[in-house]
């Protein structure tokens, strides 16, 4: 692309004036009207060469000489220099978004990623946190693969720990059915409220310690039940959000045991005793194993990587998906994960993305709480207020959770999502569909050789590989749900005004130029895992 040729000039021009070592950006200008691309190159090499930044500016351009693609280049502002790229370079974008590969980067050639999202406690609906981290999770994917990465897609659900047996309580009293995911909700929510109480608090911790240790069948059996209508419910629901499928499930039950192993058999060197627990002191103190010898959440981490480490022992990059209230117990763990596994962590990154709390304009929501707004009805109450559109109400969700940067509070109004004014899914998928229902209409119009005059939509798509190779370097899906919602507005726009087909003849330019639009919109959408209905 004209961006990398214009990287290679001015790292060229750099090296020549004594500035070679500098770090520089190409970019996007905040307006077309500063060009089709940006550097900081001047300024930045103003500071080694201590010379006034437009001075250097000024040499910069001349030693760039004339680099292919670019028609002009101007100084602009403290120093900056913009570059316009030829009609003839606008044309190759044109061209290049037909092809399959649009959007793609290499960024993460040749690198293997772990990408574990979801994970929900069983026993219960899908939490909206669920729902949000899925969301997130998929995209990050996709944007993984866009970049050429090998990809697995892990999932961690809680199947055994506190929630659980209150969940079985909660069966075994309430006489509830464990092969219903909604009586398994009731059961939970009956099980928290005794235990929270005090009427079963007891009978609860035993019932807890029992299946970890499988020493008593009948709560054995229902936890089995439960788990396998859980599992079924939620591999269900995530296959109509979009999810592809899981590459491997990890279990908690699997976990436990082995990260309990692992942190015993550390107590002394990376671990210590406190207090009957056995703890981690890093940043802050974390407890690993509790007092009553059970592994916490962390000992179930220690035991996940190990289990990660022998599926995938090549991988580069692990990246966990969870709230951002986990911050600084991922921060902890990592740091204990590295002090424990020293051979299989070096070179290797270990990253945390933190989502956020969907609010719905309703109000806050709590899964331990009768009034739990499950991930399920949340769909189902969009998707009604779609027309039962089940692909637009997708769309309308997860445009909604990807468009904030990761961290960033989400605040969800169901009718303000299904929106075609604009920022919005739906807005984007329905541009998508207005480039469908042209081309099909195109199908049935005499194609005549005739001049294709709009720049502007050119100039914008250029761009769309850019985006897609920002989301995926800074983890952020938010960059392309910008660029979209730019690119389907300018659509409409240039809709509005021009008729593709007059007296049942269309021009061939056109006609190209509207394919590599449909063909923008689709891939972007994928690439969040956005449906692209043929019609709305």
């Amino acid at each position: 692309m004209v961006r990398h040729e214009i990287e290679k000039a001015i790292q060229h021009a750099l090296e020549g004036m004594g500035a070679g070592d500098i770090a520089f950006v190409v970019e996007r200008p905040g307006s077309m009207e500063h060009g089709d691309y940006a550097t900081n190159a001047a300024l930045a090499a103003a500071k080694v060469l201590k010379k006034n930044p437009r001075e250097v500016a000024a040499e910069l351009q001349n030693a760039l000489g004339t680099i292919e693609g670019i028609e002009k280049t101007e100084i602009a502002g403290a120093g900056f220099i913009n570059f316009w790229l030829s009609n003839e370079a606008l044309a190759d974008v044109v061209r290049a978004a037909h092809e399959e590969g649009w959007g793609t980067n290499e960024l993460y050639i040749g690198k293997k990623v772990l990408v574990e999202y979801t994970s929900p406690n069983l026993f219960k609906p899908l939490h909206i946190g669920n729902l949000v981290g899925n969301i997130v999770g998929e995209s990050v994917a996709r944007l993984f693969e866009a970049s050429g990465a090998d990809v697995k897609r892990l999932n961690y659900p809680s199947d055994i720990g506190l929630t659980i047996a209150k969940g079985v309580w909660g069966l075994q009293n309430g006489n509830l059915n464990a092969e219903d995911i909604a009586q398994l909700g009731k059961a939970y929510v009956a099980g928290n409220e005794a235990y929270e109480s005090g009427e079963a608090k007891e009978k609860i911790e035993e019932i807890n310690r029992a299946l970890y240790a499988g020493s008593n069948a009948e709560w054995s059996a229902l936890r089995e039940k439960g788990i396998a209508t859980s599992l079924k419910h939620l591999h269900a629901l995530l296959a109509r959000l979009g999810t592809q499928g899981f590459d491997k499930e990890f279990f908690e039950s699997e976990s436990g045991p082995l990260g309990a192993r692992i942190v015993r058999g550390e107590v002394g060197k990376v671990f210590e005793e406190s207090e009957g627990a056995v703890v981690y002191k890093g940043e802050h103190t974390r407890v690993f194993l509790n007092s009553q010898g059970l592994p916490t959440y962390e000992a179930k981490e220690v035991g996940l990587f190990q289990l990660k480490s022998e599926a995938y022992p090549s991988f580069d990059i692990s990246i966990t998906v969870t709230g951002k209230e986990q911050t600084d117990f991922f921060r902890i763990v990592f740091d204990a994960l590295r002090k424990l596994f020293p051979g299989k962590t070096d070179g290797k990154d270990l990253l945390h993305i933190p989502t956020s709390f969907l609010k719905l304009t309703t109000g806050k929501m709590s899964s331990r709480l009768g009034n739990v707004i499950t991930g399920e009805s949340l769909l189902a109450e969009v998707t009604e207020v779609a027309r039962n559109r089940e692909d637009v109400a997708v769309g309308a969700l997860k445009y909604t959770v990807l468009k904030q940067g990761s961290g960033k509070d989400i605040s969800f109004d169901p009718e303000k999502s299904l929106s075609l004014e604009g920022d919005s899914g739906p807005y984007v998928q329905y541009a998508l569909v207005r480039t469908r229902s042209l081309l099909r209409q195109s199908a049935e119009a005499k194609i005549v050789e005739k001049e294709f005059s709009n720049i502007e939509l050119p100039r914008l798509m250029l761009h769309f590989p850019d985006a897609v190779a920002r989301a995926a370097g800074e983890l952020e899906p938010h960059h392309v749900v910008t660029y979209l919602t730019e690119l389907a507005a300018a659509f409409n726009s240039w809709y509005a005004q021009e008729r593709l087909i007059v007296d049942g003849e269309v021009s061939d330019a056109a006609l190209f130029f509207v394919q590599a639009i449909e063909h923008t919109l689709a891939k972007g959408l994928d690439v969040l895992g956005i449906p692209t209905p043929q019609e709305m």
